[in-house]
């Protein structure tokens, strides 16, 4: 066990499952796959408190419909989840409930985790699961959301429910050993990074597409969960699904897959939801003196630094910053867009000449912007 690669003791726990490894292409959700699924996490449960992230619905509904290929409309995509969702369900129940575990289904869509009030309800119902010793089963709730099907990434929607529930660590099954220093379809000297202490560009580089016909995301989407987990100082594990055990594994500290370091300064519970898990609304390009004053300096940003705005937003709504050519921070915004652009590049005494009022000096306070 590297010192890296300590986990202490992990009692809030996600795992996070794709479609490749719980479904068929011929039966949709496989109970052999999914039984395999449940008795790893039985053997580890004790003593812990666990939420499942399932992928599945849409393959699961597109072989109940005996579809030759996964459809590719959004009504029909919305279909296949309704018809899948409940057969994937009732896979989960029967497996767990071999072992005495009950389950219980949770569907989450972008708006339940952009809007505050519901994303904090999300969270007192998954904590009241857990101390009701039931197992919540996590997936887009790909019905009804048609910007998650678009997206279609329960990769980053296990690292928003692993800062959620604050967990200890998470967990991300694959079909893959890992995240590889190459593809080793065609690179017979890849190998499997063992510790990753930061996803810098050069990791990003590491991408390859070993996206299976029935899976949506990848790697890159793994890599943009490990950043989420990180900044919410939860440790995360890319590692192979097919094997069994390998929770038990990963657990008792073995090097198995990739391991992602957390940072050690996490940012607290606000800004993770400032940062992750809503999407921004605009974007605000500042100058260089600006970008300086709240990279390396911790100032708030004033109209008189802001260059452009882009979008059409609400006060009290998150945007993007950008600086340099790069989004470097998010954050609330206490002018709308078009008080923005009335007021950009303008100095704070000037802001009642030019809009007539003044509600706020600042049009992203420093306890609303979180640098990314």
């Amino acid at each position: 066990m590297t010192a890296a690669r300590k986990l202490g003791r992990v009692r809030r726990l996600v795992v996070k499952v794709g479609s490749g490894l719980v479904t068929s292409a011929s039966v949709g959700a496989s109970p052999e796959r999914i039984g395999g699924l449940a008795a790893d996490i039985a053997a580890i449960r004790e003593g812990r408190r666990i939420v499942l992230v399932s992928s599945g619905a849409i393959a699961t509904g597109t072989a109940r419909l005996r579809l030759s290929e996964r459809p590719r409309s959004i009504p029909e995509k919305q279909a296949a989840a309704a018809v899948g969702q409940s057969a994937l369900m009732w896979q989960y129940e029967a497996a767990f409930g071999r072992h005495q575990i009950p389950v219980g289904q949770v569907l989450l869509t972008a708006q339940d985790i952009g809007d505050r009030a519901r994303y904090l309800n999300a969270k007192n119902t998954l904590l009241a699961l857990l101390q009701f010793g039931v197992l919540p089963i996590v997936n887009e709730n790909d019905t009804v959301a048609v910007e998650e099907i678009k997206v279609g990434d329960n990769d980053n929607l296990s690292a928003l429910v692993a800062s959620l529930i604050d967990a200890d660590l998470l967990i991300v099954l694959t079909d893959v050993e890992g995240l590889y220093t190459g593809d080793p379809a065609g690179d017979p000297g890849a190998r499997v990074i063992e510790t990753v202490e930061t996803v810098t560009d050069e990791i990003t580089r590491l991408v390859y597409d070993g996206t299976g016909a029935g899976a949506v995301g990848g790697m890159a989407t793994k890599l943009q969960a490990a950043q989420k987990a990180a900044a919410a100082g939860v440790p995360m594990i890319i590692a192979s699904g097919r094997k069994p055990g390998v929770l038990g594994r990963v657990l008792k500290g073995e090097a198995v897959g990739t391991y992602f370091a957390p940072k050690a300064d996490r940012l607290g519970a606000r800004k993770r939801w400032i940062a992750f898990a809503v999407t921004p609304q605009g974007r605000l390009t500042v100058d260089a003196g600006a970008l300086q004053a709240l990279t390396h300096h911790g100032k708030s940003l004033l109209p008189s630094g802001v260059v452009d705005v882009e979008g059409d937003f609400a006060a009290g709504e998150v945007v993007a910053l950008v600086g340099e050519g790069r989004e470097f921070a998010r954050g609330l915004v206490n002018f709308d867009a078009g008080e923005l652009r009335r007021i950009r590049g303008a100095k704070t005494r000037e802001i009642v000449t030019r809009l007539g009022y003044k509600s706020f000096d600042e049009v992203i306070h420093r306890d609303n912007l979180v640098i990314l």
